[in-house]
């Protein structure tokens, strides 16, 4: 951050700035329901469409945004359609740090139960209403108008602002910012990735996902005996998760606003008609792990928790196949920067100091951190995950929060970047 400027000077700019925002705010929101409109669920995650619009999009603001596509076989191996990731570049003079805004625009399958259009983007009662209203298309908005605000002083700026636009959160971000950062696209210094509160995310847990497959033998209902029940051996395995989670409760991290490890089988598959024995049962598993856990140990403990509860049982075998291994997102030297100046701004815009802490969600933000980059998670969103009905039926956001959001990482960008 740069002291250079005088106080008069800075309020000056402060004040030009957010009253830039108020006067856009109109088209800011009508720019958030252009985003919300376009389905992307994942799965099936065919999303470069959406990618496409919003490179449409930026361009009417005269920036280019930069298409890179997965190639469509590593896509398709991963069990989705289309990915092309966008990285818009908006360099200033030389001797500044470049900040990334990272957003993610797939989003999870809206579900039954909305009273709104799950994309209508739908406005009403001072709330926007769609999926990823709150997570996170929304901050497609907070940190496009920001960076307009910001270069709509006219002052000079030192360093750079990358947006990135990337479309595999879902699915755990390895051909999002994971596949931008491999390719060796982009190396930003410090990371402002989509928030879900009012809280900035500091750290967040890892993330093992396991499909395990219990594989017996067909048999007819009238004759159970000449087939090996799966589903019974499945049980076996769903016994042995269930009863590990009070030894997983006593395990505690020292990072606030992250508790317990936990685990949990969240979809099960199998048998093909009621009279038949289950000759196959899928069960995906889902062991979330704190930032003092080692991923590598975890899964080894898993996996051998899994096959020990159906050791010797006659007929069966077992397939373990890992999903996801996500690190955890731990604080690197240089984010309690990016933490203060946060907090700075956000107590003058929002009037209330805000907490910096761990979450017990995982997000494609560790990425950048897995490449020794510091990341911290903030953006729109209410003082509270469950406000916004976040994944849920109705997702919604507060049109105040939206332009609370955009002040606070507008005025934060003048503080690292200008001259």
């Amino acid at each position: 951050m740069n002291g250079k400027t005088n106080g008069k000077t800075d309020m000056h700019l402060e004040q030009t700035l957010t009253g830039w925002i108020d006067a856009h705010f109109d088209e800011e929101v009508a720019f958030l329901q252009q985003v919300i409109r376009i389905p992307t669920d994942t799965p099936p995650g065919d999303n470069a469409p959406h990618a496409d619009a919003i490179a449409d999009m930026v361009a009417h603001f005269g920036w280019h945004a930069e298409k890179h596509a997965v190639p469509t076989q590593a896509v398709m191996d991963y069990g989705m359609q289309s990915i092309t990731n966008l990285i818009v570049r908006r360099p200033y003079q030389a001797g500044g740090p470049t900040i990334a805004l990272n957003a993610h625009g797939d989003v999870v399958p809206p579900g039954e139960g909305w009273t709104h259009p799950p994309y209508g983007g739908v406005i009403e009662d001072g709330f926007i209403y769609g999926r990823a209203a709150a997570v996170s298309k929304c901050d497609f908005a907070t940190f496009i108008f920001a960076v307009r605000a910001l270069e709509s002083l006219g002052v000079a700026l030192r360093g750079g602002v990358e947006l990135h636009f990337t479309y595999d959160e879902e699915f755990g971000g390895l051909l999002g910012p994971g596949w931008l950062l491999e390719q060796q696209l982009t190396r930003p210094d410090l990371v402002i990735a989509a928030g879900f509160s009012y809280t900035i995310i500091t750290a967040h847990n890892a993330c093992l996902q396991l499909e395990v497959t219990v594989h017996g033998k067909s048999g007819h209902g009238a004759m159970p005996q000449t087939g090996h029940d799966a589903l019974q051996a499945a049980t076996r395995v769903l016994n042995a998760v269930y009863n590990e989670l009070p030894a997983l409760a006593k395990i505690k991290s020292a990072v606030a606003g992250i508790d317990s490890p936990t685990m949990l089988v969240g979809r099960i598959e199998g048998g093909t008609n009621t009279n038949v024995v289950p000759g196959k049962v899928v069960l995906k598993l889902d062991r979330r792990m704190i930032p003092e856990e080692d991923p590598v140990a975890v899964e080894a403990q898993v996996r051998a928790l899994i096959e020990t509860a159906v050791h010797g049982v006659p007929g069966i075998r077992l397939e373990i196949r890992r999903l996801l291994l996500s690190q955890a997102l731990r604080p690197l030297p240089g984010s309690e920067k990016l933490v203060a100046s946060l907090q700075k701004n956000a107590r003058s815009v929002i009037g209330e100091a805000i907490t910096a802490q761990g979450t017990p969600l995982y997000a494609d933000a560790r990425l950048y951190g897995e490449h020794g980059i510091p990341a911290v998670l903030y953006g729109a969103g209410p003082r509270t995950v469950p406000e916004s009905n976040a994944k849920k039926a109705d997702e919604r956001l507060a049109l105040d929060d939206l332009r609370k959001a955009t002040k606070v990482v507008a005025l934060t960008l003048l503080d690292f970047l200008r001259t």
